[in-house]
């Protein structure tokens, strides 16, 4: 990431402090309010409780390495159809085989 597409911004900026977002009716809400309107969101994450954390991995980006590869069009027409970070579902979708493979070899070695 160069400096130049880093963009700083103050607190004390009027375009943050100067929002939509009436605070004192959020600073309100109640716990039970809370965890009400989360309950009635379609898309809200999971709670991140014990459980979550103690099934959590943690793993640093690997390198990634440039290449040229040759895939059939229907399947980069798939993988494109997601949006943009194509390549990196691709790249996921490697993985996961990789992993399951090296598990299946671990288990029969």
């Amino acid at each position: 990431m160069s400096e130049d597409t880093i963009k700083r911004v103050s607190l004390d900026d009027p375009k943050l402090r100067d929002g939509k977002t009436d605070w004192e009716a959020v600073d309100a809400l109640t716990d039970e309010e809370i965890e009400a309107a989360i309950a009635d969101d379609p898309d809200v994450a999971p709670i991140l409780d014990d459980e979550w954390f103690e099934k959590a991995e943690f793993g640093f980006p690997f390198e990634k390495t440039a290449i040229s590869i040759r895939v059939d069009n229907d399947v980069l027409a798939f993988f494109k159809k997601g949006g943009k970070g194509y390549q990196t579902r691709m790249n996921a979708v490697l993985r996961a085989y990789m992993d399951a493979q090296t598990k299946k070899r671990k288990k029969a070695g």
